[in-house]
């Protein structure tokens, strides 16, 4: 049996040209000098340089390198699901293209993986080069992400990740979702997260593809990553469970204004007719909607029932008889 290449990385890459020769020529000289087998996955996101032609040039100088072309721009979670899906090797990173991620922390970061056990291993870029407008908005982002997630990891974002195989092999990356691999992974049972400082590099060729749009865009990424983690397989638990709530509300909250003035009318007390008071019309609202929450729930569950793959389970271990 073949024996499988030791790592493989993932770069997704977007107008990139000038700096790939160089990225890959270090990948190159790092796994030489750590002797390990290796492949680099080029993702070409529709570049509009020449960054596809760079790709085929150096394929005929390092023959480990693979690639991919999207006929346009889809984001880099699609680039790296396509990665993740070709990827052979033992351990999977990923970096990306603009040498911002340093391929010398491919040994240690593989050594946490094989080593120390651990599922992922995430870059923290703890001294970072980024102009402050990008820095403070980043902490925000992760404290928030750490908060919700209950992940201890300072950059969610980074680049630069390593991977036990069967993770990619069993992840989603759908999206904007690749800000929350390490969430995606610890859904899917792989809670072994780890960390490591690596360095961050000035950014030498181009410039950042990513705007202020992608703070907006991650938080609500991180709303709906979180659902799917919680919720995805049983969305009655929170529409269901919010719907009886509100039903209950209403119902009692109505039941007791009738009562109330039932009472006061046999008993010759001052008393309101029941469509004149204002909370009347709240219980009917919240009855109203508890009833809607409840069924799209009920209508979750049918739909997630139908479409779910019950083949689709992770094995981790097998007795034969």
């Amino acid at each position: 049996m073949e024996k499988s290449l030791d790592i493989s990385v993932v770069v997704p890459l977007y107008n990139e040209e000038e700096s790939l020769p160089e990225l890959v020529a270090w990948i190159d000289r790092v796994a030489k000098a750590n002797n390990l087998t290796y492949e680099v996955i080029m993702v070409d996101d529709g570049s509009t340089d020449g960054s596809w032609g760079v790709v085929k040039e150096l394929k005929t100088k390092y023959p480990a390198i693979r690639g991919i072309s999207f006929v346009r721009n889809y984001g880099k979670s699609a680039a790296l699901y396509c990665g993740f899906d070709m990827a052979q090797g033992e351990v999977v990173f990923t970096m990306d293209a603009d040498l911002q991620d340093s391929p010398d922390e491919i040994p240690a970061m593989r050594r946490m993986i094989l080593e120390e056990g651990y599922d992922l291993v995430s870059g923290w870029k703890r001294k970072r080069y980024d102009p402050i407008g990008k820095r403070w908005p980043s902490k925000f982002f992760n404290f928030t992400a750490r908060v919700m997630s209950g992940i201890k990891l300072h950059d969610f974002n980074c680049g630069l990740k390593a991977y036990r195989r069967k993770v990619v092999k069993s992840i989603e990356v759908y999206g904007e979702m690749h800000r929350y691999i390490p969430i995606l992974a610890k859904h899917a049972g792989f809670k072994r997260i780890g960390e490591k400082v690596v360095e961050h590099q000035e950014r030498k060729y181009g410039v950042s593809k990513f705007g202020l749009e992608r703070m907006v865009k991650g938080y609500l990424d991180l709303i709906s990553v979180t659902f799917m983690s919680h919720f995805g397989r049983s969305p009655m638990y929170l529409f269901g469970g919010l719907g009886t709530l509100m039903f209950l509300f209403g119902g009692v909250t109505a039941l007791w204004i009738i009562i109330d003035k039932i009472y006061s009318q046999s008993h010759g007390l001052l008393w309101r007719g029941v469509a004149d008071q204002p909370m009347f019309y709240i219980a009917l609202l919240a009855i109203v909607l508890g009833v809607q929450l409840f069924l799209a729930g009920f209508l979750g569950e049918m739909i997630n029932r139908r479409s779910v793959d019950r083949n689709h389970y992770l094995i981790d271990n097998k007795i034969e008889s």
